[in-house]
């Protein structure tokens, strides 16, 4: 390969990992949501 196709290949890989990594931070720090019992709507209590 030639240098351009290098310099190509890495700032792609990088930019990749960087967008990953940062999707997965905010999805693991996002604060809990509640949800409702969907179970709890079919009690015949």
């Amino acid at each position: 390969m030639n240098t351009s196709a290098l310099i190509t290949m890495g700032i792609t890989q990088i930019l990749v990992t960087f967008f990953m990594v940062y999707f997965f931070v905010k999805v693991l720090r996002a604060p809990k949501q509640a949800e409702p019992d969907s179970y709890s709507e079919n009690d015949e209590d």
